[in-house]
């Protein structure tokens, strides 16, 4: 198995969910993580990463870590610097269309977004309300590019779209796509060589179905035209995403794998939750379970089973656990607090 991974946390694409089973495999497996400063929860974002944001990273003793996973801006010179040259490097990305749906309801105090009451008000006119100056601009414009590294405002020339997909491939191993979540863990499970249960997941950091309205397609044109830069890169590597499933999978043992996952994690579930599935935060009995809130969107939580023995309660709390308590637990693990 692979243990030396960088993932680039992609904003509202499911990426709470992955990082959620890099932290169980690197637990299981005693690795290192590439914390930020201090236990905090993103390394500095929205700069561009340093290494110098990294917990116990000095130049003078290039110490390397197992796992990059926090949120930042890409800057792959500098990720070097704390990585050893075998990691793999992958992301995943979603549809523009809803990620930008979704970040509106979950960035709804950001600059361009606090004037409107709806994100069809917005992109009537949105120079009217986004300013390319401000620090939060970012979350109303081509979130997976900036997140990539690129510029948000640059012009859309097919020159300029070529460089920017060019640079991805050439410093990502691979790309998985959050709508078709199940195939990304299995083509994740073939990349990294690890097993089944490495993969299998509970939904985090979901928001209520309530919150969610389809946009009509005026709105979805506009959308796409606002977000070109990001409509580029993931239609691209939507088509590459099945490309290489074809070539190193077959979608007859994708099918097969993909089945699997799914009996594995409803299998998980009947054993480990209480219910079907996942709860609203006011219905989430165990505190220490319970996710940030954010913006407008009420983010989901779970309920364990009562009277699980030890181990399993372990593995169906690690599951469950929402990433900012399960990033401290482990950072507290990794630098110990000193004895006064």
């Amino acid at each position: 198995p692979k243990t030396d991974i960088v993932f680039l946390k992609v904003h509202k694409s499911a990426s709470s969910t992955v990082m959620n089973i890099l932290f169980r495999f690197g637990e299981t497996h005693n690795l290192t993580f590439a914390f930020p400063l201090g236990g905090g929860f993103q390394l500095y974002y929205p700069h561009h990463f340093l290494a110098r944001f990294v917990q116990g990273f000095s130049p003078h003793s290039p110490r390397r870590f197992n796992i990059l996973c926090h949120h930042m801006r890409f800057l792959q010179p500098e990720v070097q610097k704390v990585m050893p040259s075998s990691a793999v490097y992958f992301s995943i990305l979603r549809n523009p269309v809803q990620l930008m749906e979704s970040s509106f309801m979950y960035y709804k105090g950001a600059s361009a977004f606090s004037r409107v009451r709806s994100l069809e008000q917005f992109l009537s006119q949105p120079h009217r309300y986004y300013n390319p100056a401000s620090g939060d601009r970012h979350y109303a414009r081509n979130l997976m590019t900036f997140d990539f590294g690129f510029n948000p405002d640059g012009e859309v020339s097919p020159e300029r779209v070529q460089l920017m997909l060019k640079a991805i491939e050439a410093s990502f191993d691979f790309l998985l796509i959050s709508e078709y979540f199940d195939e990304s863990m299995v083509l994740l499970k073939e990349m990294l060589c690890w097993d089944l249960d490495s993969v299998v997941s509970f939904p985090l950091n979901a928001r209520n179905s309530s919150a969610k309205s389809p946009l009509p397609d005026s709105v979805v044109e506009k959308l796409k035209a606002w977000n070109r830069l990001d409509w580029e890169i993931y239609t691209h590597f939507n088509r590459t995403f099945w490309e290489r499933i074809d070539r190193d999978i077959g979608r007859e043992r994708m099918r097969r794998e993909v089945k699997a996952l799914r009996e594995r994690q409803a299998e998980l579930a009947r054993t480990c939750l209480q219910g079907t599935g996942s709860v609203a935060p006011k219905d989430i009995q165990d505190s220490s379970l319970r996710p940030l809130q954010h913006g407008a969107a009420r983010i989901l939580g779970y309920n364990l089973k009562q009277g699980l023995d030890q181990e399993l309660e372990r593995t169906c709390r690690r599951l469950v656990t929402p990433e900012l308590q399960y990033s401290s637990l482990l950072y507290k693990k990794q630098f110990p607090p000193q004895p006064p």
